[in-house]
């Protein structure tokens, strides 16, 4: 028989303890998340910092249609998705071969330094890490110090966007892969031993065992990560872009977020960034249904 539900006065005292962990993420998402929610309406209005909110005039769908009429938006729009594809296409995999690489590794040492070092990079802000790519990358920096010194010419290598993009893939994995891996390992550790010494006795060679027993074990954490990846398709990564790019570059680098912080933060055209915002926000969160919707129909478990 299934089992009762408790009454919520019960549920709250009989779980007091875990809603009291629970509560200060609660608090901090309601009023740094769900509060905010309100200044959506500034999208649809002509947002004065004098009047405020609610005192600033309506002005309908005037702004949502200036945001799609502008060529900078469009650039953005594509920047951003071009982008996240990338990151998709290139960073995905990554984690998930190394946490493969490293569960194959024999020598707990070895594994343990390997794995401690490959994480280190997720603790430094993006800041930092663009201040250490600046320093490779300049035109005064180590890899054009060593090019000069074997007479080759200088690049530019973040004022030109083909090597921009490329430093920003290859640096969002070497920053995010140590965190990813971490979690496919996590996985891995769910999955029965027995199972493994069954197929070697049958002859399954290592690989077959990754194939049939180890990528099955971790499909459904891979389908997990694969779908907040794609919901947050019209987030390219802000902080990231914003602390590496310049102006000369913006034709290649100028994402959504960046476009939104200088429309409302450096220009203080409002309405016009929460409009672009707006945009943004129900994209990715159009993108994070269906490709939930989609995961559930290939037979996997999805995220909700």
């Amino acid at each position: 028989m299934p089992m009762k539900r408790l009454p919520l006065w019960k549920d709250l005292s009989r779980y007091r303890q875990m809603y009291l962990l629970a509560l200060p993420m609660v608090l901090f998402y309601i009023i740094f998340v769900y509060v905010p929610m309100y200044g959506i309406v500034i999208a649809f209005k002509d947002y004065s910092v004098v009047k405020g909110i609610n005192a600033s005039p309506w002005v309908g769908l005037e702004h949502v249609r200036a945001v799609f009429d502008n060529p900078f938006f469009q650039r953005a729009f594509i920047n951003t998705l071009l982008i996240s594809l990338g990151k998709i296409i290139f960073g995905f995999p990554v984690p998930v071969l190394l946490a493969l690489l490293l569960n194959e590794l024999r020598s707990r040492w070895f594994k343990g330094v390997f794995q401690n070092v490959m994480f280190i990079p997720y603790f430094l802000s993006w800041v930092v890490f663009a201040g250490i790519i600046e320093n490779l990358f300049n035109g005064s920096g180590l890899i054009n110090g060593i090019r000069a010194g074997q007479g080759l010419d200088v690049i530019s290598f973040l004022a030109e966007g083909d090597w921009f993009l490329g430093i920003l893939f290859v640096s969002d994995i070497i920053k995010g892969a140590g965190w990813e891996t971490v979690v496919y390992l996590a996985a891995l550790t769910s999955i029965d031993p027995h199972l493994y010494e069954a197929a070697e006795a049958d002859g399954a060679s290592r690989w077959k065992q990754t194939i049939h027993i180890t990528l099955p074990g971790i499909a459904n954490t891979v389908v997990i990560l694969l779908i907040l990846r794609v919901g947050y398709l019209m987030f390219a990564g802000f902080e990231q872009v914003f602390s590496m790019y310049s102006p000369i570059v913006y034709g290649v680098a100028d994402i959504l977020d960046t476009f939104v912080y200088r429309m409302g933060i450096e220009q203080g055209d409002y309405s016009f960034a929460a409009a672009a915002g707006l945009f943004q926000g129900l994209i990715g969160l159009i993108m994070l249904f269906a490709v939930n919707k989609i995961a559930k129909k290939t037979g996997s478990a999805g995220l909700f």
